[in-house]
């Protein structure tokens, strides 16, 4: 179960305000009391909010849409900053994974930087737990080369793909897992409730998967 402010568009570029983290505390910790293994993504990038409401709550990990490299988007430039958070994270004294995204969605890579090589300078150099790939935005498939030129270019990454997975688009056989976000609702619809039967597809899919 990953908490993120998704109703907060358009987002904010830098820290976002006080009250998110406060709010975003207090629900990721009630999904921790009940059992649930639990990721913080603060969006668009506030990596070390993120790690502040999970160590406070108890989380498992965080994503981070850019934790190393510079990108284009609608929210202007956004520069990562893989120092300050693992500093963050080592203050904490947090054991909290970072899930960072590579060529995040609904952006572009400043100077031109190849896929493969933004891939491994995330997970050797930003030291990133999990690397995520996804499609170009929110509910788009991702594309099995991209996952495929990931794990060629760091074979012992955990990757997840970061958006698209549905029963016509499965899980590239070079990832080991997904974030599964839009088609759970009903009609693929954001901002429709969460369909019960679309979620026992999905589960059914990455059951046999297993």
């Amino acid at each position: 179960m990953i908490v993120e402010n998704l109703g907060d568009a358009p987002f904010t570029g830098g820290p976002v305000d006080q009250y998110t983290i406060a709010a975003m505390t207090r629900i990721a910790h009630a999904l921790v009391r009940s059992g649930l293994p639990v990721g913080v993504n603060v969006l668009r990038n506030d990596a070390v909010g993120a790690l502040s409401v999970a160590a406070a709550a108890g989380a498992t990990f965080i994503r981070v849409n850019v934790h190393t490299g510079v990108m284009a988007t609608d929210q202007g430039i956004l520069t990562g900053d893989a120092r300050a958070t693992l500093l963050e994270r080592n203050r904490l004294g947090a054991e909290t994974a970072i899930a960072a995204d590579v060529h995040v969605k609904h952006a572009v890579p400043i100077g031109g930087s190849r896929l493969e090589d933004a891939a491994h300078d995330t997970w050797h150099r930003g030291k990133a737990d999990v690397l995520i790939v996804s499609g170009a935005g929110t509910g788009k498939p991702t594309e099995g080369d991209d996952v495929n030129t990931v794990r060629q270019s760091v074979p012992n990454a955990t990757i997840w793909i970061g958006s698209g997975l549905s029963p016509s688009h499965a899980l590239p056989a070079a990832a080991d897992g997904a974030i599964v976000g839009t088609w759970l609702h009903r009609d693929g619809d954001l901002t429709a409730p969460l369909d019960p039967e679309r979620i026992a597809v999905i589960r059914r899919l990455l059951d046999r998967r297993d």
